[in-house]
């Protein structure tokens, strides 16, 4: 393991490269990084950040560390009355995660992917492993959900085949997860992105489901899902009680006298 990440709990220093400064946890103990990697942020449907911090509360992961910039907005979110910075790393048994439960803007892509992939290396990981959501051609609510993945390196893609996940043959990943599979192929690392048809309008926990079920099967390590699908189902019937109520309140077409309610507007 690198001694970049051999740091004193209370001091702020810059990771090596371009990346932001990852700060230990209070008493974290950086000797049980290695494994998987699994990152996820606040991008398309919020796929990412919603698996990845699943993952953490089904794991029982413990905060490694706190990603921290001068640049990042001054906050705490607070859970179960616990104020944490938005951007942290976890660590379990062979196993780590590193997530954003903000959304940046896209001019922090390339620096936050560094920060990961220093994560990666000077972490002792062997692989990571991306989760993002993207927007299907057709969008709307489904049972099962298109799922696809692409592999920088020829082990990762033989992972995804025993896994059973439809590999992207030809198209465009942009954002962090771009960034990272390109420097996967520059660098032979082992870095593959599962990507989750998703609802860009409202946090897709559905979609989460499905990769969040796709990573179980690579890591081979069993994620309860009922949790992620309850929320899934309330949280699409917020959207359609929300939708039905927005058509409820749109006003009548002009020269529509609601009154002739017999009257189908539709026929002339």
């Amino acid at each position: 393991m690198s001694d970049g990440f051999l740091r004193q709990a209370n001091k702020v220093d810059s990771m090596t490269g371009d990346g932001y400064a990852l700060v230990l946890q209070g008493g974290a103990d950086p000797t049980k990084l290695g494994g998987t990697a699994v990152c996820g942020f606040s991008s398309t449907g919020m796929v990412g950040v919603i698996a990845a911090s699943h993952m953490i509360r089904a794991w029982d992961l413990e905060q490694m560390g706190t990603v921290l910039d001068e640049n990042f907005p001054a906050m705490a979110l607070v859970q179960e009355s616990v104020p944490k910075h938005p951007v942290r790393v976890y660590q379990g048994d062979g196993i780590g995660v590193f997530t954003s439960e903000i959304q940046f803007p896209a001019a922090y892509d390339v620096k936050f992917a560094e920060t990961v992939l220093k994560w990666f290396i000077e972490g002792g990981f062997d692989r990571l492993i991306i989760i993002d959501g993207v927007v299907p051609n057709e969008i709307g609510q489904k049972e099962e959900g298109d799922l696809w993945g692409v592999s920088s390196h020829p082990l990762g893609r033989k992972a995804l085949a025993a896994a059973g996940v439809s590999r992207m043959e030809r198209g465009i990943v942009s954002g962090i997860a771009g960034y990272l599979l390109s420097e996967g192929d520059r660098r032979g690392l082992n870095i593959t992105a599962l990507l989750a048809d998703c609802n860009p309008m409202y946090p897709d926990a559905r979609a989460a489901a499905f990769a969040t079920e796709a990573v179980s099967e690579l890591v081979d390590r069993e994620i309860p899902l009922s949790e992620l699908l309850e929320d899934a189902r309330k949280i699409e019937e917020n959207v359609r009680e929300m939708f039905e109520r927005s058509q409820s309140m749109l006003p009548a077409p002009e020269g529509y006298d609601v009154s002739q309610s017999s009257d189908d507007p539709m026929i002339n």
